[in-house]
């Protein structure tokens, strides 16, 4: 386990891996760990983080997958697997290397499936629940459209300029991400198999007007999950549910890690 200080970075298969930690540490009492989407980064969260462990008196844990935010490049092209990857080997190693012992994973889109196929891949005693923002176990035809879109306007607008502020080297953030989605072997994606062998409760919060996917993903995790699934859907609300719609989406997601850690002797006192 690595002593962990407020901010810094992990050091895990090759790359240097950017955190930050709100509130108690991982080691000392139940933790949220949260994954972010596919152009996101620690710092993309805003004060959600915050305003998560003043909501629950968990502690939180965000950092930012290689190829994000401040943490080392990724090798470009990524694989279409590339989050099989994340939480297949990486996610292990980061929740043991942080001291992990309870807690829940917090996932958006890409992170949200990312928390989905480590869930289903493996039984570990220490995770208590599944928070989904916005999450994809399928590829959409809406999905690769507005991908596309976003392929245009990083190349012909300033949303480049705007990216760049949350990541030391945009390009590799963006044309990652953009050039996976957008591989035509991606259009078989699909990790609904994993969600029959999730075992601990899972909240869905999706936007009713979600350009990047469609209610068919609830559906498909209401359908293959085992475990109940709990579904907040906000109408007006767009992929990012936590910036659109902060307050329903932090009631929902406060409200069920205190279920789901309801009976953790650290978070009662």
């Amino acid at each position: 386990m690595q002593n962990l200080n407020p901010t810094g970075f992990l050091s895990i298969d090759g790359a240097e891996l950017e955190y930050r930690m709100i509130g108690p540490s991982p080691d000392a009492a139940p933790t949220i760990v949260m994954l972010h989407e596919g152009l996101g980064s620690v710092g993309l969260w805003g004060d959600f983080p915050e305003k998560l462990q003043a909501a629950t008196g968990a502690g939180v844990f965000a950092y930012s997958r290689a190829g994000y935010g401040s943490s080392s490049p990724a090798k470009l092209p990524r694989p279409v697997n590339y989050m099989h990857r994340e939480a297949l080997d990486v996610l292990p190693k980061l929740l043991d290397r942080i001291g992990f012992r309870r807690g829940l994973l917090l996932g958006h889109s890409d992170g949200a499936s990312i928390a989905a196929i480590y869930a289903g891949a493996h039984q570990d005693h220490r995770l208590r629940g599944l928070a989904l923002l916005a999450p994809h176990f399928v590829v959409e035809d809406i999905s690769v459209k507005s991908i596309a879109e976003i392929k245009t306007a990083y190349e012909t607008t300033n949303l480049k300029e705007k990216l760049a502020r949350w990541h030391k080297d945009v390009d590799n953030a963006f044309y990652g991400w953009n050039g996976a989605w957008l591989d035509p072997a991606f259009r078989d994606w699909d990790i609904s198999d994993y969600l029959a062998y999730i075992r601990v409760p899972v909240l869905i919060v999706q936007g009713a007007a979600d350009q990047y996917g469609t209610m068919r993903q609830v559906e498909i995790a209401q359908e293959e999950c085992y475990c109940p699934v709990d579904v907040t859907v906000i109408d007006g609300a767009g992929h990012s549910p936590h910036r659109e719609a902060p307050a329903v989406t932090l009631e929902a997601v406060a409200e069920f890690a205190k279920a789901a850690l309801r009976d953790d002797p650290a978070l009662a006192a």
